[in-house]
C-alpha cells in the first residue's frame, strides 16, 4: 500500500521511510504542498518500470519504421540517399549562416 508524506515530514524521517521502501518494498508518494511531486520506489521496481517504457519505445519505434518503410516502398535507395544528402547539406548550410550571423553580432 502505498504511503504519503510531504517532503518536509520526508526530511525528518527518511532513515525510517527508507527502510520502508528498501526493507517493506512501500512506495512512498512525496507530496509538495497538495500536489505529489515524486515516488519513492524499490530499485527492483523502478527497473521493471525502466525496461517496461524501453520495450515500450522500441515498439512504438518498430511501427513508425514499418511505416516508413510501406511510405517510401516506392523510392529508389539512390533517390532516398540523394533526399538524405540534400537534408544534410541544407542543415549545414544554415548552421554556417547561423554562425556567420553571431560573428556578425560580436
Amino acid at each position: 500500500m502505498n504511503q504519503i508524506i510531504g517532503v518536509t515530514e520526508l526530511q525528518r524521517r527518511f532513515r525510517a521511510v527508507f527502510d520502508d521502501v528498501t526493507k517493506n518494498h512501500i512506495p512512498y508518494i512525496l507530496m509538495r504542498g497538495s500536489k505529489p511531486e515524486a515516488v519513492l520506489i524499490p530499485y527492483e521496481e523502478y527497473l521493471k518500470y525502466k525496461k517496461f517504457s524501453d520495450e515500450e519505445a522500441n515498439q512504438k519505434f518498430d511501427v513508425l519504421m514499418k511505416r516508413m518503410q510501406k511510405l517510401n516502398a516506392h523510392f529508389s535507395d539512390e533517390e532516398i540517399e540523394a533526399d538524405i544528402e540534400a537534408a544534410i547539406q541544407e542543415v549545414r548550410a544554415e548552421k554556417r549562416a547561423g554562425q556567420a550571423a553571431a560573428k556578425k553580432k560580436t
